[in-house]
């Protein structure tokens, strides 16, 4: 995307009004399909870092179940910043689907009331059959983006249960008692990685696809 003042983006950014923000974008040619475009590619990037991330606290887990002798406390403190990081990873993967959402919202309103502006009627129709087809297009990719979304919450509140159970019974007979959860949540976070598989690749379609068109 083109280079824009940045002081300029943060004051409409924090001023929170979206088409304040559309307007100026396209006033630097910017247009709506960029933005989807590269926000598209940064709810990507956040699930393929949230995918390293969630592995990342499952193996620390599982080192700590694996743990005989030394200092458990140490062990315990590093779990703890991977569920830490794993839920800031959540959150920047729902913050980034949002605002993909947002945009592609913006632009297929735009894209639909321009539909009326034409007086070529065979333009008009090849313009609203793109839209239907980038419509069902961008449809399929937001259900993939949101199922994965949707898997990391019973991953974190399993780990949370964990690293607070932990907190306060840390010894081998309360790693003892997660250990049989461990098995579930292995299950969980291959699901959830797979789903977020699935959620990439389109992801990398639709990418493709918008920039050939």
């Amino acid at each position: 995307m083109r280079q824009i003042p940045v002081l300029l983006l943060l004051g409409l950014c924090l001023g929170g009004c979206q088409q304040a923000y559309y307007a100026t974008m396209e006033k630097f040619g910017v247009e709506k399909r960029e933005i989807l475009v590269d926000r598209v590619k940064d709810a990507r990037d956040a699930q393929v870092e949230g995918q390293q991330q969630f592995k990342d606290a499952l193996d620390e887990l599982s080192q700590l179940l694996k743990f005989h002798g030394g200092d458990l406390q140490t062990k315990y403190e590093e779990l703890d910043a991977e569920y830490q990081q794993s839920v800031k990873a959540a959150e920047l993967v729902s913050s980034r689907i949002n605002k993909v959402e947002s945009v592609a919202d913006a632009l297929f309103n735009e894209w639909r009331d321009e539909l009326g502006q034409y007086q070529n009627a065979s333009l008009r129709a090849q313009s609203k059959q793109k839209l239907v087809t980038t419509e069902k297009q961008f449809d399929a990719l937001l259900k993939k983006m949101r199922s994965a979304e949707k898997k990391m919450q019973p991953v974190l509140k399993i780990m949370h249960d964990n690293v607070l159970f932990l907190k306060h019974n840390l010894n081998a007979k309360a790693i003892g008692s997660i250990q049989t959860d461990f098995a579930g949540l292995q299950q969980d976070v291959s699901s959830l990685l797979s789903e977020m598989n699935k959620a990439i690749a389109d992801s990398n379609k639709f990418i493709a696809q918008m920039q050939t068109d």
